[in-house]
């Protein structure tokens, strides 16, 4: 009996282990995250009653798509990754699978992900999800090596994924799937800038060229901060503007930028990272609670 229950136990250890191997490979946490801005925009575009098999072939498309530009992304940073104890753990770098297997694994989803859009839901959302993947792997993710300026690029892709999910929705672009663009857009900039402050010496280690690294002192990266953070006050209000939500998301959204704005004053009164963690904590909080209210809250 006893050598039953250790059999199971061993064998539970593996599949635990498995499994966080493919999470991380795979960054289920960004995926995740993929998917929520996703549903956001296409139940925001929708009018009357959902169609929920639209709805998953939408999702399913761009989780796949997601995953594989993931897995894309770690075989090309994999020898930097090994450079810094916050990703040397990763499945490459740490050598649970091998670097060959990996791509042909990112290469299939990434291909399954388009075409699936395409056959699926609509030919523009496909080209949303291929620019998304294209800007990603090919644009953010070398320039990572060589200008402080890849956060600003890396923010294009990171926003689309609503976007796609408004196309998928309507067919076609509007104001609306626009405005839900550009606050993924701008909350990112304050988002990553505490990343780059927190991790400042691993980035340097690895050599990627973050803002800190020609800003040693703080006082540029936080004020970016600051600055991204203000103008996404007045834009996150543009869903009202357009009637995409209502004013009872206005005030949240309202209260909800000022406390980023506050967070972004208080690390650029501290410059540390105690403040810059602070910040980072804030814009998780942020962004679903902005997206919750405006779910709730959709006009019409």
């Amino acid at each position: 009996m006893k050598s039953t229950v250790e059999t199971m136990e061993s064998d539970t250890g593996i599949a635990r282990s498995a499994w966080s191997v493919f999470a991380e490979l795979v960054k289920a946490r960004l995926t995740a995250l993929v998917l929520l801005t996703t549903l956001s925009g296409f139940y925001l575009a929708s009018s009357g009653s959902m169609d929920w098999l639209l709805l998953f072939n939408t999702l399913f498309g761009t989780g796949l798509l997601a995953c594989g530009a993931s897995v894309l992304n770690q075989y090309m940073e994999r020898d930097l990754d090994a450079l810094m104890p916050r990703t040397a753990k990763r499945p490459l770098p740490s050598g649970w699978m091998m670097p060959e297997k990996a791509f042909w694994f990112g290469v299939t989803l990434s291909l399954v992900g388009i075409l699936y859009l395409m056959w699926k839901v609509n030919l523009l959302t496909c080209v949303l999800g291929a620019l998304t993947l294209g800007l990603y792997i090919c644009v953010y993710t070398p320039l990572k090596r060589l200008t402080v300026w890849n956060t600003l690029v890396g923010a294009i892709p990171g926003a689309l994924p609503p976007l796609m999910g408004w196309t998928a929705s309507t067919g076609s672009l509007g104001a609306g799937g626009w405005s839900l663009f550009l606050i993924l857009f701008l909350w990112q900039m304050p988002h990553f800038l505490a990343i780059a402050w927190m991790y400042q010496d691993q980035y340097e280690q690895a050599g990627y060229r973050m803002m800190p690294h020609v800003d040693p002192k703080g006082t540029r990266t936080a004020r970016h901060a600051l600055a991204y953070a203000l103008l996404l006050l007045p834009i996150s209000l543009a869903p009202v503007y357009f009637k995409t939500a209502g004013w009872v998301y206005g005030a949240a959204a309202l209260i909800l930028g000022l406390g980023f704005v506050w967070q972004s004053c208080r690390f650029y009164a501290v410059i540390d990272r105690s403040r810059a963690r602070q910040l980072f904590f804030y814009s998780i909080i942020y962004l679903p609670l902005l997206l919750l209210a405006m779910t709730f809250n959709k006009a019409g």
